[in-house]
């Protein structure tokens, strides 16, 4: 009796288990791609394409100065189509050698391709732009590359170890939306923009083009990320989050490229799964009843906060002030910024984003599932 009691138990636990973990599975499959339904509902108004070509992509510098490609209200809904890298110029077939040539002939600019700027009406320095990804679509390849070490030793974790550059081309099934690596490894899509912007803080310490000093509304490198969002290459950016970037220049001026289609935290060689969009669908809303200092990232499950740095112990320190701060200022639960600090060292998770764009990276990820109480922000 006690062993059939026993077994009993087992298959409840077996049976209780199995239900928990197609509990998970739901949990994880979440809603429909690019579902905002988290967030508070606002208007859509009219809705815009921006098409990818030499007049309106720009390759590797941000200019303020640069003619607006498109004029939005806020509320609008705009699908971006993005190039892929040095003006389309990286194309299957190439070799890493013609690679290493079209990463040295933009000097200090990035390699990045960016559909822009977009003006959108009522964005005044001062104010916050939240950026709402609807909707990702790929086009039909991607690649993966290292520089080689020897000749760009700095550029990668690992760069004195490969000293050779290594180029790699992905056809993508798009009915799947996965790439064969290689026969036995099959990675599922997971598509962001690693480069998104508005325009540039005046006081962004980047060198500008052509060694400007004195002008600081010269362009900036895409390169490095800072206060208006750039290179910041943080793979929760996916459809169906927001972005929030403090304004620098009237009317926003939102770019975007540099179009990943996957990427582990880290991006240690230096690429992700590069890929370009079709269309990034996304919905900018001009917000003056709030205040950002650096890109801010919410989720359906989590709140982000971001840091970088030269030094990644600082991108480090930066990203957990803003995670301590926005708790600390957050209405939800209050607290005191003791307490806050204690939240993010027990409840936090601070990834390394990157540690390839000259200005390394950190988020740190604070789950919407500790606030039991946790309405629409």
């Amino acid at each position: 009796m006690l062993q059939m009691l026993t077994w009993k138990k087992i298959a409840a636990g077996v049976v209780f288990v199995s239900l928990a973990s197609a509990v998970v599975i739901a949990q994880q499959q979440g809603p429909a791609r690019g579902n905002h339904e988290w967030a508070p509902p606002v208007p859509q108004g009219k809705h815009h394409n921006l098409a990818a070509t030499l007049e309106t992509v720009q390759w590797g510098w941000l200019d303020p100065r640069e003619k607006p490609k498109l004029v939005v209200e806020s509320g609008d809904t705009v699908s971006i189509e993005t190039m892929m890298h040095s003006h389309d110029k990286v194309q299957p077939g190439m070799t890493i050698e013609q690679a290493v040539d079209l990463r040295k002939a933009n000097p200090g600019g990035g390699p990045h391709s960016m559909t822009g700027p977009i003006f959108v009406n009522g964005a005044e320095p001062g104010d916050v732009l939240e950026i709402r990804i609807l909707r990702i679509e790929p086009k039909a390849w991607a690649v993966n590359f290292n520089l080689p070490g020897k000749d760009f030793p700095t550029i990668g974790a690992l760069a004195a170890e490969m000293p050779e550059g290594h180029i790699k081309f992905f056809p993508i099934d798009l009915e799947k939306r996965t790439v064969e690596f290689k026969p036995g490894i099959v990675l599922d899509l997971q598509p962001f923009p690693g480069t998104f912007a508005v325009g540039i803080d005046p006081e962004d310490p980047a060198p500008r083009k052509g060694g400007v000093k004195d002008d600081p509304l010269a362009p900036v490198s895409t390169l490095r990320p800072w206060k208006n969002g750039s290179n910041m290459d943080i793979n929760e950016l996916q459809e169906g989050s927001t972005i929030f970037l403090p304004v620098f220049q009237r009317g926003g001026l939102i770019w975007t490229g540099d179009s990943h289609c996957r990427q582990g935290n880290g991006e240690v060689n230096l690429t992700a799964l590069e890929c370009s969009y079709k269309e990034i669908r996304i919905q900018p809303i001009v917000r003056k009843d709030m205040k950002v200092s650096w890109p801010f990232i919410e989720t359906r499950t989590h709140w982000i906060a971001t840091g970088f740095n030269e030094d990644l112990n600082v991108a480090m320190v930066n990203a957990t002030r803003e995670a301590v701060d926005w708790l600390a200022n957050q209405k939800i639960v209050p607290m005191s910024r003791y307490e806050a600090y204690g939240l993010v060292s027990m409840a936090g998770d601070c990834r390394v984003s990157q540690v390839v764009d000259v200005r390394k990276g950190v988020h740190c990820m604070i789950p919407k599932s500790i606030f039991t109480n946790l309405q629409r922000s």
